[in-house]
């Protein structure tokens, strides 16, 4: 069996990362994203590698508010399911999270079992106090009003499920 490392994404890997992204994005999984968003966010991605070089996996990690982050775009290419790499993937998310003083992961998935068992729970409505959900309504971002559970987004997110997960617990 190959091995597999989890590093910092480079822009190199961002055609690779978009590989990876847009077979889900066929089967109406994930949402696409424009070959500039994923250079403008690179910083925010960690990668899978096999000891060949190969991408087989990412995730992002998109800080939201002060005590808030979002993971983001986790995949993990289908040869390599059930084999740990989303689970290692989520825990250098989350290890990131915690250098940043995040305390709070949200992720909006179909993916509800695997995301339970790293802790993860349904979430409903009101999850921010009413002055942090007046600051973050602004945000331009499509993650911040799935979040929030806006009106204008149910239509992308249909079918997922919003969880959150209290780091250090």
């Amino acid at each position: 069996m190959t091995s597999f490392t989890v590093r910092p994404a480079r822009t190199e890997d961002v055609r690779a990362i978009q590989g990876l992204l847009e077979p889900f994005v066929q089967r109406r999984i994930l949402l696409g994203k424009d070959l500039v968003l994923l250079y403008e966010s690179v910083q925010e991605f960690v990668v899978a590698e096999t000891s060949d070089g190969q991408l087989i996996g990412c995730g992002a990690l998109h800080v939201m508010w002060e005590d808030l982050a979002e993971v983001r775009t986790l995949i993990v290419a289908d040869e390599w399911l059930h084999r740990g790499v989303g689970k290692v993937v989520v825990d250098a998310l989350e290890e990131r999270a915690a250098a940043l003083g995040v305390t709070r992961l949200f992720c909006l998935t179909f993916e509800v079992a695997f995301f339970e068992r790293r802790g993860f729970a349904r979430i409903g409505e009101q999850v921010v106090d009413p002055d942090v959900y007046s600051q973050l309504i602004r945000s331009p971002d499509e993650g911040v009003a799935e979040f929030l559970d806006l009106a204008h987004v149910k239509p992308n997110t249909l079918g997922n499920t919003r969880m959150l997960k209290s780091l250090g617990e």
